[in-house]
């Protein structure tokens, strides 16, 4: 309906600026009694917003091409922080909060198993490249000093005729 361009704009303003500036300046008040509250609110919306944004990664090209699926969107994100719908509240304390504290040990282990392999596939790649560097500047040094023995004169010959 309000068109892709449109859509996205809005979305941008209404749920990423807008919400982050709200965070600023609750992060920066000196309201010691309204902080924590604050503070856990925004907090349990950036993991909200966090998370549909991976899913929506994954999952856009199933659902994006539904109509109104971007004014579905801006209106979620509004919905998360509107202050009388407290949207972040129910959807993170229903939902998210009890599905995540079912599976965080299993996804801690996924997480450990998958830095693991990406600390040894960091180390291979380091040490393949450290290789090919040395090989590369060798090759280099060999290259430029027998440029230099090629292009030096060679040693000057004494002519016997000059001799006699």
């Amino acid at each position: 309906m309000l068109g892709t361009f449109l859509s996205s704009a809005l979305l941008m303003v209404f749920g990423y600026a807008y919400p982050a500036y709200e965070c600023f300046k609750t992060v920066h008040r000196n309201e010691p009694e309204t902080d924590r509250k604050d503070l856990l609110l925004w907090c349990q919306y950036w993991i909200l917003v966090a998370m549909l944004t991976v899913c929506e990664r994954v999952g856009d090209a199933l659902i994006s091409w539904l109509p109104s699926y971007g004014e579905a969107k801006l209106a979620l994100f509004i919905y998360l922080w509107y202050p009388r719908r407290k949207g972040t509240v129910y959807i993170y304390n229903n939902f998210f909060r009890p599905y995540l504290a079912n599976y965080e040990t299993e996804i801690d282990r996924i997480l450990l198993e998958l830095w693991n392999g990406v600390g040894k596939f960091a180390v291979q790649i380091w040490q393949k490249a450290a290789t090919y560097g040395q090989t590369t500047f060798f090759q280099i040094l060999l290259y430029v000093s027998s440029q230099s023995a090629s292009s030096s004169p060679p040693p000057a010959q004494v002519s016997s005729d000059k001799q006699e």
